[in-house]
């Protein structure tokens, strides 16, 4: 089995400039999140005892937090409403390492800062059309 820690993960995102090609964020990262599900329709007739359903479509979104720095808030706040190329390597970029491609909107992006602690920030990303599975060579 090839586990891996999570401190391994890369996060890349598209960024104002060039919003095709992904730019590594990682650095600025604590955690990343990526949820996906699939929408089902109810498909039940007349006389059934039973739910039945068939697939619908899939959606995702990618769930971003960090440490705040002045690089990544440029970064985030000139890709807020744009969308972008995303690229998620969950246990690193090493050969071999499931990625995942596609792109997103950020749809929110929120630095905060406490009396007692670090600056953070937080982001979402809503993912538009397919994402692809792949791994790097």
């Amino acid at each position: 089995m090839a586990f891996k820690h999570g401190s391994k993960a890369v996060i890349k995102l598209g960024t104002s400039a060039a919003p095709t090609t992904p730019s590594d964020i990682s650095q600025y990262c604590t955690n990343v999140g990526n949820p996906r599900s699939a929408d089902t329709a109810d498909v039940t007739t007349l006389g059934k005892t039973s739910k039945e359903y068939i697939p619908g479509l899939k959606d995702g979104t990618l769930g971003l937090e960090g440490v705040f720095d002045p690089t990544v808030d440029a970064h985030l706040e000139g890709i807020l409403a744009v969308e972008v190329g995303f690229e998620y390597g969950p246990q690193g970029s090493g050969t071999g390492s499931v990625k995942y491609t596609g792109k997103a909107i950020l749809t929110s992006y929120e630095p905060d800062t406490s009396i007692d602690g670090a600056g953070t920030w937080s982001a979402e990303l809503q993912i538009t059309g397919d994402v692809t599975r792949g791994t790097y060579a």
